[in-house]
């Protein structure tokens, strides 16, 4: 049943997503409830700025993976069936869009840890390696021009989301608004979208003046 299929493939995805690498990695690490230190985020910067670069590296390198994994079991899963809703096809690659942001929900609202979570930025960015590098490619640059610029990593993840969108908008309107950069031009912006919601907070301490820049750390576990 091609229906199953799509929510096998929503569900397999969430799973995936939920799980919580920034909390096993610096329990295994340093012993400690990466929730209940730094910002409290269950995400790879805050691993990075309360463990140390190595653990955060390896978190932010697991959050990419999953949404990796997750994005090429939807096409395995979904393989060449297609549900027509309202006469438009629902092939591997909407599944694949499906996998993505159920990814990114898992990981910020967690079934494993009371649906808590991180902010879904490493997440977001695996879930566009492996559906169209190139968004993947543009986002990384505008981060790493951010970074260098600013040293606002969370100001970069959120430039390089609105950068991903820009892209799609160009590439929906030059392709005379194909299906498949449909499909992707309204992913882009849900989760663009979400991407910014989930850095409400550093929002906040970016208008302050008080958000942490990378190479400032919280305090060290241990010390």
């Amino acid at each position: 049943m091609i229906v199953g299929k799509f929510i096998a493939t929503a569900v397999v995805a969430y799973l995936i997503g939920a799980i919580p690498f920034a909390l096993i990695v610096s329990r295994r690490m340093a012993g400690v409830d990466i929730s209940k230190y730094g910002s409290g985020n269950i995400g790879g910067t805050n691993v990075l700025r309360v463990v140390g670069t190595k653990a955060g590296v390896i978190v932010m390198l697991l959050d990419i993976s999953k949404a990796v994994v997750a994005v090429t079991l939807a096409k395995l899963i979904i393989g060449g069936d297609v549900l027509l809703v309202g006469g438009f096809p629902f092939n591997w690659q909407v599944g694949q869009v499906i996998a993505a942001l159920m990814v990114i929900v898992g990981h910020d609202w967690s079934v494993y840890i009371r649906f808590r979570g991180g902010k879904g930025v490493a997440a977001y960015y695996g879930g566009w390696l492996a559906m169209y590098p190139g968004a993947a490619l543009c986002g990384g640059v505008i981060i790493l021009f951010t970074i260098l610029a600013t040293k606002y990593m969370s100001l970069g993840s959120m430039l390089g989301a609105l950068g991903i969108l820009c892209l799609f908008v160009v590439l929906a309107v030059v392709s005379e608004f194909d299906v498949v950069y449909n499909v992707y031009l309204v992913y882009g912006l849900v989760t663009a979208g979400l991407v910014i919601y989930q850095h409400r907070s550093n929002i906040s301490r970016l208008r302050s003046g008080t958000e942490l820049r990378l190479g400032e750390r919280h305090e060290k576990v241990g010390s």
